[in-house]
């Protein structure tokens, strides 16, 4: 992918490669009614007096070695949902079933196992990696605690590990201030490889990078999804590389799921009002293709107190007084394509 590449160019990539068909295989992840709530304390007994909503009743799941993007706003609980899925925070409340086991209730030796099989690509790759280690510690340090590749073969495996994410194997005596950041991203893909994982959530993994450099790691992270059949939840903000990558699409708003559906349909034909909006913003390569723009009005809604009915509702151009009512439930509105939205008669 490249920045000059346009809708089409990106389509006649994916469909090449085989990638714009959901996978049909088993469930590998299953999330139900997935919560989320930090508690706000106040007074001189520091009792709970509020709490941020930053996840509330998120369900869906992903099939072994599909691709699923989660998009939408900042603040739209996209990074809650993702650490909340490996337990680097812990869910208020709801299931994450990983091959049939809710790994909301292992203990912590349990989950160890399953720390394995699951990672994460961070966001910032100038925070995630520890400055006072070297490469080759930092990649082998996830070795070490699981017991992986001990003496010589360690260091080959960290040298491999090296190469495939484009790096030299040399750098592995080097730290991480002595790179840019897209060799230090690479090094946390290499990092999140180590342990040889079945399910890996890339948050926002180049967001943080120059965009020339953005296209080189959407392409690695593709390509060793392929070669490797990874499942992988891919956070970003980012909708054209989205559309590139993913095989299917949530869309997030204020803690909620408004939409889901596969990437190909969900930019032909948008069903809910926010994800209208969304796509609407979105920049387009070709000079010739006029959009539409779409202004939401006001700012996103607090989560400390998120509007009644759908969260959606105080900046939605079609709303009803219906809308505050009750919240709408996820609902098939074509095969495979689900809104949280109670009008058909707008899109």
């Amino acid at each position: 992918m490249t920045q000059n590449l346009t809708k089409s160019d990106l389509n006649s990539q994916v469909n090449a490669k085989g990638r714009s068909q959901v996978k049909s295989g088993d469930v590998l992840l299953e999330v139900n009614h997935l919560t989320k709530y930090f508690p706000i304390r106040g007074g001189l007994l520091s009792r709970v007096v509020a709490n941020v909503k930053a996840v509330d009743d998120v369900n869906f799941s992903i099939a072994r070695g599909e691709v699923v993007g989660l998009v939408g706003e900042s603040g739209s609980g996209k990074t809650t949902v993702g650490r909340a899925l490996l337990r680097l925070i812990e869910p208020s409340s709801g299931e994450v079933k990983f091959e049939g086991v809710d790994v909301v209730k292992l203990s912590k030796n349990d989950l160890r196992g399953y720390r394995r099989r699951m990672q994460i690509i961070f966001q910032d790759p100038f925070a995630s990696l520890n400055p006072r280690m070297t490469v080759g510690d930092i990649i082998g340090e996830a070795l070490q605690i699981h017991n992986l590749s001990p003496g010589a073969a360690r260091g080959e495996k960290i040298a491999n590990l090296l190469e495939r994410v484009g790096m030299r194997p040399e750098a592995v005596r080097r730290y991480p201030h002595e790179f840019s950041g897209g060799q230090r991203q690479r090094i946390g893909i290499a990092r999140a490889l180590a342990v040889d994982p079945t399910f890996i959530v890339a948050d926002e993994p180049v967001s943080a990078l120059d965009v020339s450099i953005q296209a080189q790691v959407v392409n690695l992270i593709q390509d060793l999804q392929q070669e490797m059949g990874l499942t992988m939840l891919f956070i970003a903000h980012d909708l054209s590389v989205v559309e590139y990558l993913c095989d299917r699409v949530i869309v997030m708003y204020l803690g909620r799921i408004m939409e889901v559906s596969t990437s190909q349909e969900l930019y032909l034909n948008p069903k809910h009002p926010y994800t209208e909006a969304l796509l609407s913003a979105a920049p387009i390569a070709d000079p010739t293709i006029k959009r539409d723009r779409i202004i939401l009005q006001g700012d996103i809604p607090s989560p400390i107190n998120p509007p009644s009915g759908c969260v959606f509702r105080t900046r939605c151009r079609y709303a009803l007084e219906e809308c505050s009512k009750a919240v709408p439930p996820l609902r098939e509105v074509a095969p495979g394509h689900f809104k949280a939205c109670i009008r058909d008669d707008v899109l």
